[in-house]
């Protein structure tokens, strides 16, 4: 089977995908390397793909093999939701690999409503029911929602997750090797969000711990001020006007309060720009946030001048960072809980116990797990 070739696909269906994802036929060919003359073959009428050949270009394009197998033509509403072309219709350049994550999120935001509607605990699913941010200053808005999410003095990306998700905010995060919940590092993009007034969902991308807690504030704030789906890359999270500046704002405030920066002592502020990290040690670790956040707090209290803050980016541009990129394959049956977080894989484990999805399924929902992955990731939850 894998090597004979497959009747009836329809080539129409590739070329319409790759139209859809900005490539050309020879590109995808080259990509998933695959004879350019296999696909000149199949638009001639032949039948070309071997089935493997055919899985690559449906795991590419993030459908199922079926899809090209079908002989209509594509009807475009039904290929993508209206959140989908919202959001994709964001960012001209989206690369394939985002788009495909961004409706794989989608899916999976189907398949965890689906099955806390089966739950038999419903009630231990909170309901998403945000603070009322309408109209109201920026800071106002995010002393309300420090409120609302119970956030402590001290926190880190993994606590800050935790907050949203006590209040029914799913928040997703790639993973840090290659496969499709990954977005490379060279890709632009930090983060998303897909609103829903019942159940919005945040995805981040893996990277060092103090600009995940950004873009993760920066993500809320669409999702509280804006009710709106967003796709934000590395200068909307540096933006100064419009939606951008107001979730930048928000995210700050909710990072670092005004009540926060009481702690830090201008005295004691260095006259060398590379040696504010250390001044700022303390608060960098006990509020999860880059040197950069706290600066920027800094300067809009007018504490820190417009040049002091700018020679500290252009310092701190220059330096590598380490960045919190690679997974351990070691620890692969957790890697669910650290893309999907706990509230979707906790969800999908009672469905599985409850005998409402079968260990295939539930193996699909989290990742591919294998099943003994999976049945070592119940334990590690049970041991908890």
């Amino acid at each position: 089977m894998p090597t004979e070739r497959i009747q009836s696909v329809n080539p129409d269906r590739i070329v319409w995908c790759c139209n859809d994802r900005g490539i050309t036929p020879d590109e995808l060919a080259i990509t998933l390397h695959i004879p350019e003359s296999t696909l000149q073959r199949l638009f001639a009428g032949e039948d070309a793909l071997t089935f493997n050949q055919l899985k690559k270009v449906a795991e590419f394009f993030g459908r199922g093999v079926l899809f090209f197998l079908d002989p209509n033509p594509v009807d475009p509403a039904s290929v993508h939701t209206p959140q989908f072309r919202t959001i994709a219709n964001q960012k001209a350049d989206l690369s394939p690999k985002v788009k495909n994550i961004i409706e794989r999120v989608e899916k999976q935001r189907d398949v965890y409503l689906n099955l806390r509607q089966s739950s038999r605990s419903l009630d231990e699913h909170p309901a998403f029911d945000p603070p009322d941010t309408a109209g109201v200053d920026i800071a106002v808005a995010a002393s309300r929602t420090r409120a609302w999410l119970s956030l402590a003095m001290q926190n880190s990306f993994d606590s800050y997750r935790e907050a949203l998700e006590r209040k029914g905010i799913l928040v997703f995060r790639s993973n840090g090797y290659t496969g499709k919940w990954q977005i490379p590092k060279d890709d632009p993009i930090l983060g998303f969000n897909l609103y829903d007034e019942n159940c919005p969902v945040i995805f981040v991308k893996k990277q060092y711990p103090s600009q995940q807690s950004f873009t993760l504030m920066h993500e809320l704030g669409h999702v509280l001020l804006h009710r709106t789906s967003s796709i934000d890359d590395a200068g909307d999270l540096e933006a100064h006007a419009g939606r951008e500046r107001d979730a930048n704002a928000f995210a700050g405030h909710i990072l670092v309060p005004t009540d926060f920066l009481r702690s830090i002592r201008d005295r004691e502020r260095p006259h060398l720009v590379q040696d504010f990290d250390d001044w700022l040690s303390t608060q960098r670790r006990a509020w999860g946030v880059s040197a950069e956040v706290i600066l920027r707090r800094l300067h809009d209290v007018g504490r820190l001048t417009q040049d002091q803050y700018q020679a500290y980016r252009r310092w701190r541009a220059g330096v590598p960072r380490q960045d919190d990129e690679r997974g351990n394959r070691k620890y692969r049956y957790r890697e669910p809980k650290h893309v999907f977080g706990d509230p979707f894989v906790l969800t999908v484990l009672e469905a599985l116990n409850s005998q409402n999805v079968t260990l295939n399924k539930a193996s699909t929902y989290l990742d591919g797990l294998k099943i003994q992955d999976l049945h070592r990731l119940e334990d590690f939850y049970a041991s908890l």
